[in-house]
Formats: C-alpha cells, structure tokens, sequence
C-alpha cells in the first residue's frame, strides 16, 4: 500500500461516510469482537479500534515489519474514515495484533471493493490463529456492509501471509512485478462475497456481482475446504489498491 492518493485524514469521502461511519457498523464490530473474545483462552482480547488513543500502538506494532515506511497520514486516512474496519488483538495493555482496512464503490467496475491494507501479529505469537481472527472479523464485517469482494496485495516470498490467505478462500488475481520499493514483486489476492456474472461461462472474475436471485440456476459447483496452514511468517499486507 503506498502513499499515493491518500487524502487528509481528518476529511471523510462519501464512500467512507456510507461504508465506515454508520454507528449500527460500530456497534455490530464491538459485539462480533466480544463473541471472538468470549471463545480465546487465557488473556487475549480482540476489540474494535476506540479512538486516537489506539494509533500509537497500531503504528509500534505494524512499523516492525514494514517493506517500505507509512506516514502518520497514511494510518489516519484508513482508520479515520473506516474505524469500524480496524480491530485490535490485545494481551492485556499491549496490542499484539492489529488489521487495518477500507471499504470503497471501485471505480472502474462499480462493486464494493473490500481492502486489507496492513496486518500484523506480534513474532512470539504467531501461529496462534490471531492473524486469521482478525482478518475474519473484517471478512465479516465487510459482508454486513454489502461488500461484493476483498483484495490485498502482499510480497511474493512472504509464504506465511499467502499461506493464511489461502486458508481463508483468497485466491491470486495477479503478479506485480517490482511492487514495493525494496524490488520485490507481490500478489495481488481477492476474495469473493458474490460470484460475478459469467463466472460460470468461464468469463473469471471481471464481471458485475451476480444477482442472488440467478443462483439457483448456476451448475452446482463443489467449494474445496479451506487449508488449514498456520501462519508462520511476517503477517504484513501493504500495497496500493487500484
């Protein structure tokens, strides 16, 4: 995820107004966090982002693994216009887990494009499952806020990352060579909420969403079960979203 595009933080665009600022969105993320809390053992915790107060750890925790550096303003346009798409992983006082995502009308084929721009998990606690909880906490969330698919780009070598994703049901969408500024290619992974239309002609996934109504009349289609690969590696996800 780069720099370019980011707006003042402190200004809410229409989407983010439609998508992040509802207040039956906040709610719906505190109570999903609590049920999550409720089934963990010991002291971790998973709750929404609160206010301000939360950036600092946010930043701490995502800055120890980054492939290239954010400005303040960067974790301020997402999490200032979609609050209700940050969680939190706390052990205690200390944030041991954070993801930080947008949702947004695409604009070049008109869906409601989810976006994972950062997650991190703290070394000594990966491969507990936190980096899946959170990223299924916002896979959640997006569904309730009418998300047609989910996107993410993430370093070609970060096998932990693909891993996690692949679990979950993302699959590659495309290569970008020499995304990030350290000359590393990434994957760009997607997500589905709605198949879109054609999907089933062979057409892939360029499509507008399909019509709930019309699936009754797709051929029946078997869905893999997810892997269940921990994640082991860097659980950091940045590029640009386009």
């Amino acid at each position: 995820m780069s720099d370019q595009g980011v707006k003042d933080a402190g200004v809410e665009t229409e989407e983010a107004v439609a998508a992040g600022g509802d207040q039956d969105s906040r709610l719906s993320a505190a109570s999903r966090a609590a049920a999550l809390t409720a089934l963990e053992d010991g002291d971790i915790r998973y709750v929404p982002y609160k206010d301000e107060s939360d950036m600092p750890s946010i930043v701490k925790l995502i800055e120890k693994d980054l492939s290239e550096p954010y400005s303040i303003f960067t974790y301020r346009y997402f999490i200032n216009n979609w609050p209700d798409l940050c969680f939190l992983t706390m052990q205690g006082d200390r944030c041991v887990g954070a993801i930080v995502c947008k949702l947004e009308v695409h604009r070049c084929r008109n869906t409601h494009r989810g976006y994972i721009a950062m997650l991190a998990v703290e070394k000594e606690l990966r491969g507990k499952k936190i980096g899946s909880k959170l990223v299924r906490l916002c896979l959640d969330q997006m569904r309730d806020l009418g998300a047609d698919e989910c996107v993410l780009e993430t370093e070609f070598t970060n096998e932990g990352a693909l891993a996690l994703y692949r679990s979950m049901g993302f699959v590659k969408e495309k290569r970008l060579h020499k995304y990030y500024l350290n000359g590393n290619d990434a994957y760009r992974l997607k997500y589905l909420f709605k198949l879109p239309q054609g999907f089933y002609d062979g057409l892939g996934c360029l499509g507008p969403p399909m019509d709930p109504l019309k699936l009754d009349e797709a051929p029946a289609q078997g869905i893999p079960e997810g892997q269940e690969e921990e994640e082991k590696a860097a659980e950091v996800v940045q590029g640009a979203d386009s």
